[in-house]
């Protein structure tokens, strides 16, 4: 079903600055305020205490933006922040080379000004970043108790950085380029040199080249790009100011 809103003109910017979720059959101002009718029903505007309740049916507020300052410098967009006298939850958050959300509870108050590190969302898989680490090729894979259960062994050392909760994947020698997840680390022995994973998803061979992923939400250290668009919502039925939205922006370096 095609989203549908009500588009609002204004003469005085010759534009369409608004976009409601209400859908009135016929809206008039008159003596001060605005009414509308809905399936033949008249409604009277900004005088219920419910704020953001259209026909009995309670919406959401929602505002989309973009920071885009120096437009020609790759940036990394590190905090999210602003003022206003309810937190918000960020539900959209993108560059040209990431995506990330943040949750309403993730924002802290500190002088009336809300804060909060930009996460990726729990779902990216980009090898591209950082939080990708190579292990070596794998030397033997064996299943082990309890059912299920699978080691994979390596003639290299494991890196410290290798910890259990971490996303493996596999490169199929036969098939350079691509790449398969082979499931999550439940154990690292690194006087074996030897990664257990409890539940595989993919089973690797002898000779593939074995890599991991950590989290995305853990590894985060911000959003990369030339610009960053992010969509604020609130859900809140009292009245709710938002007065400016912020960013800790730093030049990006390769």
């Amino acid at each position: 079903m095609a989203l549908k809103e009500t588009l609002s003109y204004s003469d005085g910017v010759k534009g369409w600055p608004s976009f409601y979720s209400y859908l009135p059959d016929y809206m008039v101002g008159m003596n001060s305020y605005f009414y509308t009718f809905n399936r033949g029903n008249l409604y009277r505007h900004n005088t219920g205490s419910i704020r953001n309740q259209y026909y009995n049916v309670n919406y959401k507020s929602s505002i989309t933006s973009v920071f885009n300052v120096e437009p020609q410098t790759i940036k990394l967009f590190k905090t999210m922040s602003f003022e206003s006298d309810d937190a918000w939850a960020v539900t959209s958050l993108s560059t040209e080379l990431s995506t990330g959300s943040m949750l309403s509870t993730n924002f802290v108050e500190k002088e009336a000004e809300w804060f909060s590190f930009i996460r990726a969302n729990a779902s990216t898989v980009n090898f591209k970043l950082r939080s990708t680490n190579g292990i070596g090729v794998l030397i033997n894979y064996l299943a082990v108790a309890p059912l299920g259960s699978f080691e994979l062994t390596f003639s290299v050392s494991l890196s410290s950085i290798l910890s259990i909760g971490d996303n493996m994947y596999y490169q199929p020698a036969a098939t350079p380029g691509t790449s398969r997840k082979i499931g999550v680390v439940t154990n690292v022995n690194r006087t074996t040199n030897i990664i257990t994973i409890a539940t595989i998803l993919n089973t690797p061979t002898i000779g593939d080249f074995i890599f991991f992923y950590k989290d995305p939400v853990a590894e985060s250290h911000g959003a990369r790009g030339y610009y960053m668009r992010f969509t604020l919502e609130n859900l809140n039925t009292n009245a709710v100011e938002l007065f400016s939205v912020g960013s800790s922006i730093m030049k990006s370096y390769p």
